[in-house]
């Protein structure tokens, strides 16, 4: 079985808000008339999230449910969900849509018109940010980006915008072979893109911050650094050179690195 579309929905502890987001993702997904899988991720809530998400399930055969072994975050989330999926187009979001879902559309234009590799971007357009973060969060991330700059010669404005889209072949290549496995996966992803030679698009989203968010930006903001470090030295010991994980609905093997971006 494949389908055209899989949308990956990390979750842990989301109860009040995935049933909300849920509602928005099917009425819009079944208004473009998509051929598409709602995968919603379940990262060890110990709230009623996974009941939330069953309910749906009753009424909505788009939506898939899958259960992490225990809280290991998003990265692994988003991993699991990748893994598992079977569109041709693979995105996954924020599980509270900061970036509404009709903002995908733009990520798969992307993907159809040859990119490999489409991610949302805060500070692209920074006037559609609708809600903007704290001050704090926002030097936190400049200082991060600049770091990411530095350390894996990342040129992009936003790496940490939780709303990226990949064709099957990049998401092949890039998630059998991801290993950060907390918040700080999104450079990952991205730095591995590079290495492979895949074709990445950066693309401005409407976008708002919501208060609510599990991040500490300082004391994730550190790990995410040690994350940075992580990242480099596994590309040196040549950890990204073969993969690790499989897709189940694998059909081909991802193409070998072909040098263009050495790391």
């Amino acid at each position: 079985m494949s389908l055209r579309y899989s949308i990956i929905l990390p979750a842990f502890n989301e109860s009040e808000r995935i049933g909300p987001s849920l509602e928005k993702a099917l009425a819009f997904v079944r208004e473009q008339r998509w051929d598409v899988e709602i995968i919603v991720v379940n990262d060890g809530s110990r709230d009623d999230t996974a009941d939330v998400v069953r309910r749906f399930m009753l009424e909505a055969p788009e939506i898939r449910l899958l259960e992490n072994p225990g809280n290991r975050g998003k990265g692994y989330s988003v991993r699991n969900g990748m893994l598992n999926a079977l569109g041709d187009i693979l995105l996954f979001s924020d599980s509270d849509f900061s970036s509404p879902i009709p903002e995908s559309i733009k990520l798969i234009n992307a993907i159809e018109q040859g990119a490999d590799v489409a991610f949302g971007s805060r500070w692209l357009l920074a006037e559609m940010q609708t809600q903007r973060q704290s001050l704090l969060r926002q030097f936190v991330g400049r200082a991060y980006n600049l770091l990411l700059r530095l350390t894996l010669g990342l040129p992009y404005k936003d790496t940490q915008c939780g709303f990226k889209a990949f064709s099957r072949r990049a998401a092949e290549i890039i998630f059998t072979r991801q290993q950060i496995e907390g918040w700080g996966f999104d450079p990952e992803l991205l730095f591995i893109a590079r290495k492979f030679g895949l074709k990445l698009t950066e693309v401005p989203v409407e976008w708002a911050n919501d208060d609510r968010s599990k991040i500490n930006p300082l004391i994730d903001g550190i790990k995410m650094f040690c994350e940075l470090l992580t990242i480099r030295m596994s590309s040196i010991a040549g950890q990204y050179d073969r993969p690790t994980f499989h897709f189940p609905a694998s059909t081909h093997e991802p193409d070998l690195f072909d040098g263009k971006h050495p790391a």
